[in-house]
């Protein structure tokens, strides 16, 4: 069996490893701006909490808070006067 190549085979071939690999490109392109979207949403949330966080610390400056659900047991010690 003889296999003879033909010119336009070979073209068909070449136009059709282009194709793939530029369908390839825009598919790894469009993969990399999600995942850069993913981030910047991410770093966005992340800033927002550190801003509400820095909101109450700057509110509540100086305020006592007393924790009711607090596991910590505290026990009183006896009083004794050093010398």
């Amino acid at each position: 069996m003889i296999v003879t190549a033909s010119f336009t085979g070979v073209i068909k071939t070449i136009l059709i490893l282009i194709g793939v690999l530029v369908i390839l490109r825009i598919i790894g392109r469009t993969m990399i701006a999600k995942r850069n979207l993913e981030k910047e949403r991410e770093l966005i949330a992340r800033e927002r909490e550190f801003q509400k966080k820095k909101e109450f610390v700057r509110k509540n400056k100086g305020k006592t808070s007393i924790l009711s659900n607090s596991k910590i047991q505290a026990e009183d010690a006896d009083f004794e006067e050093v010398k």
